[in-house]
């Protein structure tokens, strides 16, 4: 079983940076993808950024230039460093990742586990 740990979320003026950290614990794991995503009061959740294994990233347009995703393999951590936040970043975030998992009879199976979310409230 994988557990992910979320932390940094909080209340930011406009203008102001955060940055989160999702923490990957638990069995053995081999992370292939970690993404960023959020969710705003009455929409729907929507993907920020992903970062794979090789350490590619793809981001949202509306966080391009501002947000920034990066990852400590070794360790199974990712972090969204953001910048300029606005108002419209103001949402639920939640991790996600994605890998396989050694179970106890030596088998590797994939799995897909979510965070409990980090809430980030920007003030205009």
């Amino acid at each position: 079983q994988v557990q992910l740990v979320e932390s940094g979320g909080d209340l930011v003026q406009a203008g102001g940076s955060l940055r989160l950290s999702c923490a990957a614990s638990g069995s053995t794991i081999s992370v292939t993808s970690m993404g960023w995503y959020r969710q705003a009061p009455g929409k729907q959740r929507e993907l920020v950024a992903s970062i794979t294994s090789s350490g590619s990233t793809n981001y949202a347009h509306f966080v391009k230039g501002r947000f920034t995703a990066s990852r400590d393999n070794a360790n199974s951590v990712m972090y969204l460093q953001m910048n300029n936040l606005n108002d419209e970043d103001t949402a639920v975030y939640y991790c996600n990742v994605e890998g396989f998992v050694l179970s106890s009879g030596g088998s590797w199976s994939p799995f897909g586990s979510w965070g409990q979310g980090t809430q980030i409230t920007v003030s205009s």
